[in-house]
């Protein structure tokens, strides 16, 4: 990726990190992008726990009910079920990510809500409960509709006070590209901002634009501010090319009026960037990714383990006999194909599969393809069916791999890939997977043209990007699918 810097704007950003607006209180970047991030209608700890509290009264509160209804309260082996019920439901709103934010509230508890019911079917069928099932559909139905009635109740009395308590009035200096995408960001995330105009010392008069009037003048602000009870001020005028903007800056929050700078990064880097801050300072990435966090690595790695751990000891411990019996019986050589791979950093390590072709002496240097003479009879088919790939459980029980990210390549064909795509050994970031996002969305098996490789690597930096557990999750049970269903680029 090719990136534009521009000499002759370099003291801007000396403004925004090391220079002036640095050493001053009124530099007050919001710490990432998008406004809600600092303008929310309910603190998000207050939003959390009191959530947290209502569903898990809510949950408990039902079990009650049908206790009593049921007459179950005598029989001491029933009540295990509170405390089952409990975790199914905690785990599935820390895996779904529930309390951890606003954003998609309402998708986040309807996949909280399915996570729940499959973890309490499943524990109720391993603990051999003697439950009904009126008793067991009474509760997931009762569960789920307390679960309507405070969302409604929350998305209700967040409404209120955002329409009724939060209204917050702002104006813009400088009327400009930027300027434009502000307001149209703030307008679009957040209904409690009120726009009420632009000041520009170019454009002042031109009374009217697209998205609001332009009240006048820089200089005219400030008065304009205070008389008219504003909130808020963004300036997207760099202080370097208008030195009045500190003093404005200064004198409206004498007023009480909060005073934000809006730097332009887009004319240094000419894509979207992520603002993090070590203590006071601010740092651009080129990317956001969730797995940098140390909390975000061990909840994976957790996984990993639980994850490959059940597999190896209740699908490999009797597979594995089976499988290499065949193999031996179809071919000559190995049980095991084992080759160095592409790990993350780019740190080669042994990769691991049941062996699918005959012994050649190409398998370090040629892909497969869809007609490759080198197959064997049942090679084809675990080929078809990704069972070759189940020895990698190994690897991940090693911590080589994760069960889920960007497929190992081969050494060599990682050298050639970088020096076809620049971005390519940007997916090293993290851990290679068995599947990936690319390989459940058809980028899987030979690559035939630069396209391929292209999309593939788009989707492998997007999981890096988009990381989650509830998204490894949705990843697994589509490779599962596909494997059952058969892949047409599975060979």
């Amino acid at each position: 990726m090719n990136f534009f810097y521009k000499e002759s704007r370099k003291k801007q950003l000396h403004y925004f990190t090391n220079g002036r607006a640095e050493k001053t209180p009124l530099f007050s970047l919001a710490k990432s992008v998008g406004p809600e991030k600092f303008i929310s209608p309910l603190p998000k700890k207050l939003f959390r726990f009191s959530v947290l509290i209502s569903d898990l009264v809510a949950l408990n509160f039902v079990l009650i009910v049908l206790f009593q209804i049921l007459n179950l309260t005598k029989d001491p082996t029933n009540q295990p079920l509170f405390l089952t019920t409990n975790i199914a439901w905690i785990f599935s709103s820390y895996i779904t990510a529930l309390y951890f934010g606003k954003e998609r509230f309402l998708i986040r508890t309807i996949q909280a809500y399915l996570l729940y019911t499959a973890l309490t079917l499943l524990l109720i069928f391993l603990f051999k409960s003697n439950f009904s099932r009126p008793f067991v559909l009474l509760n997931f139905a009762g569960f789920g509709l307390t679960l309507i009635v405070t969302r409604t109740i929350f998305i209700g009395a967040s409404s209120f006070i955002k329409n009724n308590m939060l209204t917050s009035k702002f104006i813009v200096l400088g009327y400009n590209d930027l300027s434009h995408k502000l307001v149209s960001n703030l307008r679009s995330q957040n209904r409690t901002f009120q726009m009420q105009g632009y000041f520009d010392d170019y454009n002042s008069a031109t009374k009217h634009s697209k998205s609001a009037p332009i009240l006048g003048c820089i200089g005219d602000s400030l008065a304009y501010a205070i008389k008219n009870e504003i909130d808020e001020i963004y300036s997207t005028i760099p202080p370097e090319t208008n030195p009045d903007i500190y003093e404005i800056a200064q004198q409206a929050e004498k007023n009480f009026i909060r005073f934000r700078f809006v730097p332009d990064f887009s004319v240094f880097i000419n894509r979207r960037v992520h603002l993090s801050f070590v203590e006071d300072l601010p740092v651009l990435s080129l990317r956001q990714e969730p797995l940098e966090d140390l909390g975000s690595r061990f909840k994976k790695r957790v996984f990993d383990i639980a994850f490959s751990t059940f597999v190896i000891l209740f699908v490999l411990s009797w597979l594995v006999p089976i499988i290499a019996i065949l193999i031996k019986l179809d071919s000559k050589g190995p049980v095991f194909f084992k080759q160095l791979r592409s790990g993350k950093n780019n740190m080669p390590f042994l990769c691991f599969k049941f062996r699918s072709l005959t012994v050649n002496d190409e398998a370090d240097s040629k892909q497969v393809t869809k007609n490759d003479s080198r197959y064997t009879k049942l090679g084809k088919f675990l080929r078809k069916t990704n069972l070759d790939e189940l020895p990698q459980f190994f690897n991940v029980f090693q911590g080589y791999m994760s069960v889920v990210g960007p497929r190992p390549h081969m050494l060599k064909h990682t050298e050639q890939y970088a020096e076809i795509i620049n971005q390519y050994m940007i997916r090293h970031f993290v851990k290679p997977g068995l599947t990936g996002l690319a390989q459940v969305n058809g980028y899987r098996g030979e690559i035939t043209k630069e396209e391929d490789l292209t999309k593939r690597i788009e989707l492998d930096i997007k999981y890096m990007e988009n990381w989650s557990m509830l998204l490894d999750i949705q990843i697994i049970f589509q490779t599962l699918y596909l494997s059952i269903k058969g892949d047409k680029n599975a060979f």
